[in-house]
């Protein structure tokens, strides 16, 4: 009887048994079939979804593509293939605006590099871009799609080598580009722990990951694995940096390492080919009117090619063939563009009145005109009032920030200081009012030259050529230094029609001879007055001393 009841027993508990596991197959069973119908639907739905396409921007259709298609940035791609067609490729450091074709061509420059026979890049060399200002990483180093991360088995979705216990090395960027171009956009936003990392690697051409599930004896890891860890990943790569900021706003080390090239703001002229190349590609009808007008509104490709992309849409809408001069006007308007600055010399002679030379924030050269009034007064009412520069300015120093006179309104001081004890001008008899009509405010010391010129001009009654620039710093002794970004001082300088620049002689080199204006090099003051007012200076000083 126990037996029998035993033997019933364990019938019972297999047959509940079994139609446990039926219910469990045929769930499983129900549950693959869902997930099967799902993914068809979601696959069909993906399928739809590609078939639906819009029409390429134009930006993009029109984006250059080969060495001919870039305008504009002749010497650009010129040190981009100096720097990347050689034996050794270096580092890269791109300056410059949005829109004027630094992605582009660093592109055609590693294409380029591709096919010198001196270039270490092979055919299939990876060019690789990233964004800064998108890319985002895990303080954990949980997730790092830079530099790279190790998946540890705690995580969730690390699979087959997770339930073994195996750590997962998961490549970055860096790794990804190995034997290639590592392009980063707008590199001055990276974050200062990804600045850092990034900085290693440049340094020892491959990654070192770390784990702490990582057991350099364990024979259940995977040989490639043991690998990695014993030796790193490879990322043995050329960065290609690109920035709309300025070079002292980026890492010294960065720098450091890294050959710097600047791009140029695109001028009237490039503007109209690189709109006269959409017109013929895209069979566009316009004034010439209406072409000219988006030339003194843009100084980049991209702006100039999205107003006329505007302008068409416009007149396709109204149902009208050709864009006409009030269609670009009403874009400048609703887009609200600025008019680009282009200054132009004259070649009258004026009194109070001299063309400067100065760098924009973004490695431009620019021509300002710089003005000086003066008047005699008595010496309760004299002085001397400066407009249009920065009269302090604060240094951050690595544990303070101290306040100092700007190094324009030291120049100032100085100019007066050279009038006072070399010519005689008591500053105590005058109202003075010097003026800087950039529209920005400016600061350095190469208006030095300028800011004495402008102020013998008023206190002399003396003519200035309206074709004359003239750049440099003068010290109290009435010497003139050296200072920076001359060469693209004068290349503006030349833009805007100057015949003549005056420059520090420290500051000559032959490059600025083919430029197309005469440059004349200076030492002292009295070589400036000989240059600008066309006097002896001797004879000059000698009646202002017997006056």
């Amino acid at each position: 009887m126990l037996q029998t009841f035993l033997i019933g027993t364990q019938l019972f508990f297999s047959f509940v048994i079994g139609i446990y596991f039926l219910l469990q197959l045929k769930n499983q069973t129900n549950s693959k079939t869902t997930i099967h119908k799902d993914t068809l639907r979601q696959y069909e739905k993906m399928n739809t979804l590609r078939k639906i396409a819009l029409t390429e921007p134009l930006s993009e259709k029109m984006r250059p593509r080969q060495e001919k298609d870039i305008i504009g940035q002749e010497d650009g791609l010129k040190a981009l293939k100096t720097a990347l067609c050689g034996p050794n490729p270096q580092h890269i450091l791109i300056y410059g605006s949005p829109g004027i074709g630094k992605t582009a061509a660093a592109r055609i420059a590693l294409d380029i590099a591709k096919k010198s026979e001196a270039s270490p890049f092979a055919e299939d060399a990876k060019f690789i871009e990233i964004d800064a200002t998108t890319l985002r990483f895990d303080e954990r180093s949980i997730a790092d799609p830079l530099i790279g991360s190790v998946h540890d088995p705690i995580y969730q979705g690390a699979g087959a080598y997770g339930q073994a216990g195996v750590p997962q090395p998961k490549a970055g960027a860096v790794t990804k580009a190995h034997g290639g171009v590592l392009f980063i956009d707008e590199i001055g936003e990276l974050h200062s722990v990804q600045m850092n990392k990034l900085l290693k690697v440049l340094e020892d051409r491959k990654v070192f990951l770390e784990s702490s599930y990582y057991v350099a004896g364990d024979e259940n890891i995977p040989k490639h694995i043991h690998d990695i860890f014993k030796n790193g990943l490879p990322a043995d790569f050329r960065l290609i940096g690109a920035t709309t900021r300025s070079p002292e706003d980026l890492p010294a080390a960065l720098r450091s390492r890294c050959v710097e090239i600047f791009f140029q703001d695109l001028s009237y002229e490039h503007i109209i080919s690189i709109v006269e190349h959409v017109l013929k590609g895209e069979k566009i009808n316009i004034k010439d009117e209406a072409k000219s007008l988006i030339g003194k509104y843009c100084t980049n490709g991209r702006d100039a090619i999205n107003m006329l992309q505007t302008a068409q849409s416009l007149v396709k809408l109204e149902k009208r063939e050709n864009i006409a001069e009030k269609d670009i006007e009403w874009v400048i308007q609703t887009g609200k563009y600025t008019p680009r600055i282009d200054k132009k010399v004259d070649n009258q002679y004026h009194i109070g009145k001299i063309n400067g030379l100065a760098v924009s924030g973004r490695g431009q050269g620019m021509l300002l005109d710089i003005e000086a009034a003066c008047k005699e007064v008595d010496k309760d009412n004299s002085g001397i009032k400066i407009t249009g520069i920065i009269e302090q300015e604060d240094l951050h120093m690595k544990h303070s920030t101290i306040k100092r006179k700007s190094m324009a309104s030291s120049s100032v001081e100085n100019v007066l200081t050279i009038l006072k004890m070399r010519y005689n001008v008591n500053t105590n008899n005058y109202l003075l009012h010097l003026n800087f009509t950039s529209g920005m405010p400016i600061d350095g010391p190469s208006a030095g030259i300028a800011i004495f010129g402008v102020l013998y001009s008023v206190l002399f009654n003396k003519y200035i050529a309206g074709d004359i620039a003239v750049t440099g710093e003068v010290s109290i002794q009435g010497l003139v230094y050296p200072v920076g970004g001359v060469y693209e001082k004068v290349v503006a300088a030349q833009k805007a029609g100057v015949k003549k620049v005056i420059i520090p002689k420290g500051n000559m080199q032959e490059l600025l001879l083919n430029i197309g204006v005469e440059i004349i090099p200076v030492e002292t003051i009295d070589e400036v007055i000989e240059n600008i007012f066309k006097e002896d200076v001797l004879d000059r000083a000698n009646t202002i001393l017997h006056a």
